[in-house]
């Protein structure tokens, strides 16, 4: 692909199956809608108000051949998927073999799945209903499957983000996404391997969304997305400034609450054209302007040290880590830091404890396979998320446990 920096007076074009389009970038470049004024083969119908160019379409960075008009890049770029070329072999073989379970193995696509790498900073997507979203305001935390945003960043509709959706429903009028920095490598894990083995064996009565094939890739007819879980399912402690956002029919991205580690909790960042995005989420007035989280998110916790004391830390990247503090001369960055957490076994499966409540503990199960949801009698909540109450007494090797991030 060629990319051409960007001149006084000239706008952003991409070529596309050999025609240069207006376009407007998306995610830093990582996916572009193109524009035009006449009707083009996979283009929709979407005027706009002051635009000439009433046609438009969503295309990812890697089908594009040339970028005319691109601005520096301020971050570094995330390493794209890479998929080796060969006459006989090419993106149709390489998705074909993503969708099939016992391809899992096959060299190519280890090869083409291990060019998708997480990096500490990288932009990570989970897709959640309405539900979800009320339950992330109150004090949810990222786990379970997600995805670098810069995968799917020319998924733009609920209905082409659909295929994400972890909870089974069919796209409504609004998609819903939670976005947040990745805090290291180390808490995520590609649902491939021994590990994984037990998560496309579950039967569809155990189950809930689409399946996991077992390949690392997104059940799909038309794309190569390659997904993620949060290692062990774990719940993940929030950055600053994670953001939850929503996604029209038309196209537009809109952040509706950005979070604020200090107050934990929820800022409403939408305005009123944008505020009836948020009515059909239960619980939740689209007028509340701080939304707590309260207790709900002491599942885990980053903990750092600063000057021989422990403190509670937060992550703000790419900036680093820091002191958790109200006051800012107190935010000192931290001189270590980890992901705290608490891990039990039950009827033989290993669990994190996501909550105490009256001597019951409520688990997550850490590799859900038939054997471990049939002894536990766990419940599938979202897409390879398995949850149950035990009671505490039967549980054993109750164990806080710090997982150490290195520092830069």
């Amino acid at each position: 692909m060629t990319v051409t920096p960007q001149a006084r007076g000239t706008g952003l074009h991409v070529t596309f199956e050999g025609t240069t389009y207006p376009a407007e970038e998306i995610a830093r470049g990582a996916a572009y809608e193109l524009l035009s004024a006449e009707e083009a083969p996979g283009f929709e119908w979407a005027p706009r108000a002051g635009t000439a160019m009433p046609w438009r379409r969503f295309v990812h960075v890697t089908e594009v051949s040339a970028v005319h008009g691109a601005t520096v890049p301020t971050e570094e770029p995330e390493a794209p998927l890479l998929v080796p070329l060969h006459r006989e072999r090419g993106w149709s073989h390489v998705h074909q073999l993503s969708q099939q379970p016992a391809a899992a193995g096959d060299p190519t696509l280890v090869a083409v799945r291990a060019s998708a790498v997480v990096r500490r900073g990288t932009r990570m997507v989970k897709v959640i209903s309405a539900g979800q979203l009320a339950g992330v305001v109150r004090g949810w935390l990222p786990h379970g499957f997600c995805f670098r945003e810069h995968d799917l960043a020319h998924l733009r509709t609920p209905s082409g983000l659909a295929v994400l959706r972890g909870d089974g429903a069919v796209a409504g009028d609004v998609a819903y996404a939670l976005r947040w920095r990745a805090v290291d490598p180390s808490d995520y894990d590609v649902p491939v391997g021994p590990a994984h083995r037990g998560l496309p064996a579950l039967p569809p009565r155990d189950r809930v969304g689409p399946p996991v094939l077992g390949t690392g890739f997104v059940p799909s007819s038309g794309q190569l997305i390659p997904e993620f879980v949060t290692r062990d399912f774990a719940d993940l402690p929030l950055p600053a400034n994670a953001t939850l956002v929503a996604y029209t029919a038309d196209g537009a991205e809109v952040v509706l609450y950005s979070y604020q580690a200090e107050q934990r909790g929820w800022l409403r960042m939408v305005g009123p054209r944008f505020r009836h995005l948020l009515a059909g989420v239960p619980g939740l007035s689209p007028d509340q302007e701080y939304l707590p989280t309260g207790d709900a998110a002491r599942s885990t916790q980053l903990v750092g040290g600063y000057a021989g004391a422990e403190y509670e830390a937060v992550a703000d990247l790419p900036g680093g880590f820091r002191v958790l503090a109200m006051t800012r001369a107190a935010r000192y960055p931290v001189e270590s830091v980890a992901r705290r957490l608490r891990y039990a076994y039950w009827r033989g499966a290993r669990c994190q404890v996501l909550r105490e409540e009256s001597g019951w503990l409520r688990l997550r199960l850490c590799a859900p396979n038939p054997d471990a949801v049939a002894d536990t009698g766990a419940q599938c909540q979202e897409r390879g998320v398995y949850e149950v109450w035990a009671p505490g007494p039967e549980v054993t090797d109750d164990r806080v446990v710090d997982v150490p991030y290195p520092l830069a």
